[in-house]
């Protein structure tokens, strides 16, 4: 079975760096695109960045120019680099493939 395995997340003060990171197990994970997704309370989860299996990254605008998507696929591995957080980032970070999903790690960012 499909397992997304999340960490990374924690307290960080506004324009701080955090690394999340997401090990896929029991699938193929160089052909799947993942992506990250987040959700603060009371609010819509949100698509935060996308890589595909050829490398391809898209980014929503409000993370662009600071949150970089990567993929090891070596070590079924994908990351998130976030830096220069703000307290709008704050919210519950999931891993996605397909219809697969982490159990979600929290990013709190103080101002």
């Amino acid at each position: 079975q499909v397992q997304l395995v999340e960490s990374g997340g924690g307290l960080v003060q506004a324009g701080g760096s955090l690394r999340l990171s997401c090990a896929a197990s029991g699938s193929i994970f160089s052909i799947n695109a993942m992506s990250w997704y987040r959700q603060a309370p009371g609010k819509q989860r949100e698509l935060v960045a996308t890589i595909t299996s050829g490398g391809r990254t898209n980014y929503a605008d409000s993370v662009k120019g600071r949150f970089t998507i990567s993929r090891d696929n070596a070590k079924n591995t994908v990351y998130l680099q976030m830096n220069s957080l703000k307290p709008e980032d704050t919210a519950v970070y999931y891993c996605n493939q397909y219809r697969f999903w982490g159990q979600g790690t929290q990013v709190t960012v103080s101002s």
